[in-house]
């Protein structure tokens, strides 16, 4: 395509957006473009750092409610210009991306609480809401959403429901596909259509989940309903440090195994113990520490924890008592912050995968293993931040400290880690992500992942997506 060409399509395009949303809502500004062409994602911060140039967007759309979404979904269909939707941007995985330009679709405008149902027990709300703005609108009328992500003071609605992504309380409160009861769409073609109003029923296949973890490739999701929940009366923690992460896993399984309720467990492996443990909490001690707590009527809860420590009490252990269980509450959140998270000019990335009990240490141990014999320079820690009746996720993190300064030369080092790693994990039963998504770091371990499987996810991509405009470059899928 010319250039005169180009420039002509791209002015007709842009009048048609600003028709759609209006003049105030559409960006072709520069530093608008970069804003949006990085995130959390490891490998554009480096690129950007060291000089670098990350694919933009042409334009950046700000639309105020799903028909204004659908209105652009039309044009860009007509176009056959790419769309990437975008939330708070805080994303891991380079999921929100605009790996091939065109129109981000930017839903932060879509930010309203519509409704709150205290029969039910659920609240209706557009999905570019900052996350922590809708817990305080939840909790002005005595509730919660119990959605207590690291991230929920930066990340949109939007992109948890995108990402099938975790709060801190999800051992309890499930992660958020969870916490869903259904859904408003606009398909990739500018539909406006909304899954079945309760998220358990016999009505065929379940919509609500096709959607959920889709990263922006089959729509955008602009609405959505979901559980909300009393505040409890109690909350207590308590914590144990046990001689090796084993021991400490072990008692962990045992609390989910009893079937008890903890609303929280959280094990740290021996290395990040001694890494983070030591300088967030000031436990300055060999082991691996597990805490756990439990939310309810008070009553309740002293006996839940009352048997929980009982059953950890059968392994090897210090009893840390509730205090140091406490600790960790107050500050869960710093472990993700600076000066304790890390940062450039380090490479770093959170290996996170979930596997089932009888497979969850050999994953970790692989994925370790792979790690260290290939890449000695490469710090590995990890600990198991959501549990389930079944397993638990494993929250790993490589730690390079002096990565190779060209930008090219350091994505395939970084990449070369990931692929040693994830693939340690699949082979030992885990999976490629538990609550991250996959986005661009990840889409080209899937059909490793799924198998022939991934061909029925290509077929459904294809046929609501027929242009392929929907976040082109993601989830392995073709271009």
């Amino acid at each position: 395509m010319s250039m005169i060409k180009e420039n002509y399509l791209l002015s007709m395009l842009e009048s048609e957006l600003t028709d759609a949303v209006g003049r105030d809502y559409v960006s072709t500004n520069a530093a608008d473009q970069l804003g949006h062409s990085i995130d959390y994602y490891w490998i554009p911060e480096m690129w950007h750092d060291r000089g670098r140039e990350n694919p933009k967007p042409d334009f950046i759309v700000h639309p105020s409610s799903a028909e204004e979404v659908a209105k652009v979904m039309k044009i860009a269909n007509n176009y056959k210009i790419p769309v990437t939707p975008w939330g708070g941007g805080s994303g891991s995985q380079g999921g929100a991306l605009p790996m091939y330009g065109g129109i981000i679709l930017d839903t932060k405008r879509m930010n309203k609480v519509l409704a709150i149902d205290t029969a039910s027990l659920t609240v209706t709300v557009e999905t570019g809401i900052n996350t922590q703005h809708l817990e305080w609108a939840v909790e002005k009328v005595g509730f919660s959403t119990m959605h207590f992500p690291a991230s929920i003071a930066c990340a949109t609605l939007g992109g948890f429901l995108a990402h099938r992504g975790t709060g801190v309380l999800s051992t309890k409160y499930g992660k958020i596909e969870d916490m869903v009861m259904s859904l408003e769409m606009v398909t990739p073609t500018g539909e406006i259509i909304n899954t079945l109003p309760v998220p358990r029923h016999a009505s065929g296949p379940d919509l609500t989940m096709l959607y959920l973890g889709s990263e922006g490739t089959l729509g955008v999701i602009t609405k959505v309903t979901m559980k909300i929940h009393p505040v409890p009366e109690a909350r207590k923690f308590h914590a144990f440090l046990f001689k090796n992460m084993h021991e400490a896993m072990v008692a962990g399984a045992n609390i989910m195994r009893s079937r008890l309720r903890p609303c929280v467990i959280r094990l740290y492996d021996e290395p990040e113990t001694a890494r983070l443990i030591k300088r967030v909490l000031g436990i300055d001690k060999q082991g691996a520490y597990l805490v756990f707590g439990f939310d309810g009527p008070e009553k309740i809860v002293d006996l839940e924890l009352e048997q929980a420590c009982a059953i950890c009490r059968r392994q090897e252990h210090e009893d840390l008592g509730t205090e140091l269980g406490q600790a960790w509450w107050d500050h869960r959140y710093k472990f993700f912050y600076p000066p304790y998270m890390f940062h450039l000019p380090q490479a770093f990335g959170t290996l996170d995968t979930v596997a089932t009990f009888d497979n969850i240490e050999n994953v970790y141990w692989a994925m370790k293993n792979a790690v260290k014999d290939n890449f000695p320079e490469a710090a590995f820690i990890g600990h198991y931040s959501h549990w389930y009746e079944w397993g638990c996720m494993l929250y790993a993190r490589f730690i390079v400290d002096t990565p190779p300064q060209d930008p090219q030369e350091a994505t395939l080092y970084y990449n070369k880690i990931w692929n040693s790693a994830i693939r340690a994990a699949m082979r030992e039963g885990g999976v490629i992500n538990e609550h991250h998504g996959v986005g661009l770091k990840l889409g080209r371990l899937m059909k490793e992942l799924y198998g022939p499987a991934f061909n029925v996810l290509g077929s459904i991509k294809k046929v609501l997506d027929p242009n392929n405009i929907m976040n082109p470059g993601k989830m392995g899928f073709e271009r």
